[in-house]
């Protein structure tokens, strides 16, 4: 596990968590048992404002953390979610979330995986495999990596062009047969399922092939470049 720039018991931009707010989230499992349908959606609202405070220490319902390195992040949807692939390509192309779904979809299940020390097992995410959208697009011979970056203005991940085609890398709309929410990098975000899941850009909106890789935003705090999780790594690689 790797901890620098992700400081203990800190929210969005590094804030520190008050003990009252600590306190107020180690409650909430237990009232939630206690209490009857409707108390438990009010609370589903207290975890939900909580989660932007403390992310790392607020599951929701299937087990994810919500964490944006941003203050907040803006809502896409179908009238205005733009993906664009472009770089060293000989096709650069922008796509709508309409057009996302109508291209051949692929499942991709596995274990999500956070540095923080949390996962989720199995999880189905459903999309479009990365490496069909770069041979649309038409990568040129001097293009060697892939880089992403998200409308939330601030983050940014990369690949190698090997690691970009694998089959398990998938350019993702759904999650556990729905949509992907907001709160999990929806509409679009990246899988990468080899890696950690800082690796799976949330949010995504561009994808540009370069010449070399280009370090993302963890990655700049000491992360490193070739997220494997264990026993993923390729031979030799």
């Amino acid at each position: 596990m790797i901890d620098k720039g992700m400081p203990d018991a800190a929210g969005p931009a590094g804030r520190p968590v008050g003990r009252r707010i600590v306190l107020a989230m180690l409650g909430l499992g237990a009232a939630g048992v206690a209490a009857g349908p409707a108390v438990r959606s009010g609370l589903g609202e207290v975890r939900a404002a909580l989660s932007r405070v403390a992310p790392a220490a607020v599951p929701d319902d299937r087990g994810f953390r919500y964490f944006s390195v941003v203050g907040s992040v803006p809502r896409q949807d179908a009238t205005t979610y733009r993906l664009t692939v472009g770089g060293l390509v000989d096709r650069p192309a922008t796509y709508t979330l309409d057009q996302l779904a109508a291209l051949p979809q692929h499942t991709v299940v596995h274990d999500a995986v956070c540095t923080d020390g949390w996962q989720v097992d199995d999880v189905p995410f459903t999309g479009v495999l990365l490496r069909d959208l770069l041979d649309a697009a038409g990568v040129r011979d001097e293009g060697a990596a892939v880089r992403f970056t998200c409308f939330d203005g601030a983050y940014s991940e990369s690949l190698t062009l090997d690691q970009a085609r694998r089959s398990d890398v998938v350019v993702a709309l759904r999650m556990f047969d729905e949509p992907v929410p907001h709160d999990s990098g929806g509409p679009v975000r990246l899988f990468v399922a080899p890696m950690y899941f800082y690796k799976s850009a949330k949010w995504l909106s561009g994808i540009e092939v370069t010449s070399q890789v280009q370090q993302g935003y963890w990655e700049d705090y000491g992360y490193p470049v070739d997220g494997w999780l264990p026993g993923e790594e390729p031979v030799g690689a």
